[in-house]
C-alpha cells in the first residue's frame, strides 16, 4: 500500500484522498461525477481486497466531498458488488 494521510488523528489512504482532491479542483461545480466515481473505484480495486483503511477513506470522501446523486448511488452499488466478490 502507498502512503497514508492523517486527518483529525485518523489514518486514510493518501492516494485516494489525492485523487478525490484532483477530481474536484478546477473544473465544473466541484462535485464528483459518475466518471470521477469510476476513477475512484478503479483506484480502490488496484489492490486485491477492500481494506479497512480504504473503507474508512471512502467513507471520509463520501462524507466530505460533494457527489452528484447518480455518482454516489453508482459508486455504492459497484463497490458493494466488488467487495462481495472478495
Amino acid at each position: 500500500m502507498g502512503y497514508y494521510k492523517t486527518i483529525d488523528g485518523k489514518k486514510y489512504d493518501g492516494e485516494l484522498i489525492d485523487l478525490a482532491d484532483k477530481l474536484t479542483e478546477g473544473g465544473g461545480d466541484g462535485r464528483l461525477s459518475k466518471d470521477d466515481a469510476s476513477q475512484l473505484l478503479e483506484a480502490v480495486k488496484d489492490g486485491a481486497s477492500y481494506t479497512d483503511t480504504e473503507k474508512d477513506t471512502m467513507a471520509y470522501i463520501r462524507e466530505n466531498y460533494k457527489w452528484t446523486d447518480a455518482a454516489d448511488e453508482w459508486f455504492r452499488t459497484e463497490i458493494r458488488k466488488w467487495a462481495a466478490s472478495k
